[in-house]
């Protein structure tokens, strides 16, 4: 018997996937926040130099009165950039020449300026606090602004210290890469949903624990280790609702899965509107996990995953479980260990191999399916975290462009269902790829000054790259057989994250060209699309369980023969 029959049997769409699926995604999207919320916790606010005139009172007690706030600000701070006080120099003694009428603003030397030696002061308007502006205690400044304590200078991330802020996502990045290399295999040897509850409870520890960290390596270490549970809960959560949903419904379900990020793009932006203090927020998108961890233990595991190990008890109580929450009571009373032992001693006999993580590049059938997918992996972490993780480089109001990520990707997604059950998997990866890059690229093509249409096609292309999330989350799954799909899924995410961690560092080339930067993020998606062509299409298939069945498959596609259940009986369960 066919897992897919034996599925279908006990319920592959009924009252225990539909609780399963909320108690998975909705922690799906909380774990969204955990990826975007350093657009927020880690918002650089305008800022320049302490300056004694400025923000000590004693110092202010001998100027003369008839002089405001902008006379002082002129004579404290030298003009940046873009004529706005410099945010990284301050004169060393006032220079009241500037306030002559008859003088011009360049009568000062360089050689007059030094460093923000005794701090900065920060605008707290958007934010109270974040990582590149720690609370301190403030003197008077601006309405808007406070400032920090001239001894107190530690997580001023700005400066001679900015590429702090780009190192903590790098790692956090980093922390995904690592958790999806170690907990793909770890969970294709322990289980899915032990590895799952241990990855809600590290998350929930972890990400409590950053709320609290005294400096800013202790942060970025508690940060890693929350990415490496972030990894854990994407994977296992992916895989649980793909085996135990029937073939006709996996579709729809992983889209449902996938729509929990686009909700939490949404939950990122109105939790943040509402908490402005960094460790707050961090404390707030954290605790909820610790719930998660709690129900966790009445998840069901695998049954699949189970069978395939040989562990016919456990999988016979887990699918009379099912069964019985699906009111199939009548094959509850006839599943029993024979039956199943019955029905599965060939696929017993051809698991019994390990199967190792060196076989999706070795074996034939595999190997052509594990560069191409991990490639489409790689394109979609490279182009939307690229993009996703800079929202303030777009210049717009960075909670609106939030939640427009999320508005977006809802009708993506849904669209993409739609595609999947009419084009197949095959063309609505390549569709999806090739339309978000070709979004990316139109806009090298807008006028640096139309800010609001390239942030449109700058949104349209993330939605693009939501929908080519969703499609190669399913289509991976479908792609690699049960005792590889976790440690496949594992390779696809850790391109993914490489791609993440590589994406950020393109910007370095708009100082060689404005527009290069986007031609790279455009051209990778596009090309990662025409490369899908080269992938099975996998619609309506069971999921394979062994090496064999993959095999099998790729023969009856050269034979063109119909993939009949007569044909899969003596290698599924």
């Amino acid at each position: 018997m066919a897992f897919s029959e034996l599925l279908d049997q006990v319920g592959g769409l009924g009252r225990f996937q539909v609780l399963q699926m909320v108690a998975l995604v909705v922690p799906i999207m909380w774990l969204t926040t955990q990826s975007m919320m350093e657009n927020f916790s880690a918002a650089v606010p305008s800022h320049r130099c302490w300056a004694p005139l400025l923000d000590n009172s004693t110092a202010q007690a001998g100027v003369p009165g008839a002089l405001g706030p902008k006379d002082l600000l002129t004579v404290s701070i030298p003009p940046g950039p873009n004529h706005e006080p410099h945010r990284c120099r301050r004169f060393r003694q006032p220079q009241w020449q500037l306030l002559d009428p008859n003088g011009t603003a360049t009568n000062w030397s360089e050689a007059a300026t030094e460093p923000c030696v005794d701090g900065w002061v920060y605008d707290r308007s958007i934010f109270t606090t974040t990582i590149v502006a720690k609370a301190f205690p403030s003197y008077a400044s601006t309405p808007a602004c406070v400032g920090s304590a001239p001894l107190s200078r530690q997580w001023d991330l700005v400066c001679d210290s900015h590429a702090l802020k780009p190192m903590a996502q790098s790692i956090y990045l980093s922390g995904v890469l690592v958790g999806a290399a170690v907990f793909g295999q770890v969970s294709d040897r322990f289980g899915r949903r032990l590895v799952l509850t241990w990855n809600y409870l590290q998350m929930a520890v972890s990400g409590t624990a950053a709320a609290f960290a005294p400096t800013f390596p202790v942060y970025c270490l508690f940060r890693f280790l929350v990415a490496l549970a972030v990894a854990g809960v994407m994977m296992n959560t992916c895989t649980l609702l793909m085996e135990w949903t029937s073939t006709r419904a996996r579709a729809l379900v992983m889209t449902v899965n996938s729509l929990g990020f686009s909700f939490g793009h949404v939950l990122m932006a109105t939790v943040a509107y509402g908490v402005r203090d960094w460790a707050l927020l961090q404390l707030v998108v954290s605790a909820p996990f610790f719930l998660c961890f709690v129900y966790s233990w009445w998840l069901a595991e695998s049954a699949r995953w189970l069978l395939i190990k040989g562990k016919l008890e456990q999988g016979l109580r887990e699918l009379q479980k099912v069964a019985a929450i699906n009111g199939k009571r009548a094959v509850e009373d006839t599943l029993t260990a024979e039956a199943l032992l019955s029905a599965m001693r060939e696929e017993l006999s051809a698991s019994q191999a390990p199967a190792s993580p060196a076989a999706l590049l070795c074996t034939p059938g595999l190997g052509l399916r594990t560069c191409v997918s991990t490639l489409c992996w790689f394109a979609f972490g490279f182009t939307f975290y690229g993009l996703a993780l800079d929202l303030q480089a777009l210049g717009s109001d960075i909670f609106l462009l939030q939640v427009l990520i999320g508005v977006v990707d809802i009708p993506a997604k849904i669209g993409t269902l739609l595609l999947l059950n009419r084009l197949g998997r095959r063309s609505t990866q390549v569709a999806s790829l090739v339309l978000a890059g070709l979004c990316v690229l139109a806009n090298m093509l807008v006028p640096h000054e139309l800010g609001a249409l390239r942030s449109s096609l700058a949104v349209l292309g993330l939605g693009g790259l939501g929908a080519a999330f969703t499609c190669v989350s399913i289509y991976t799954g479908e792609l690699f057989p049960t005792v590889l799909r976790m440690t496949a899924v594992g390779l696809g995410q850790m391109a993914a994250r490489a791609g993440a961690i590589l994406g950020p560092l393109v910007r370095l080339l708009g100082a060689h060209g404005r527009s290069l930067p986007l031609l790279v993020y455009g051209a990778v998606p596009v090309l990662s699309g025409l490369a899908a062509l080269l992938l099975p299409e996998t619609q309506s298939l069971p999921l394979p369980d062994t090496v064999q069945d993959v095999q099998n498959q790729a023969m009856m596609k050269a034979t063109h023969n119909p993939p009949g259940p007569t044909v899969l009986k003596s290698t599924h369960f």
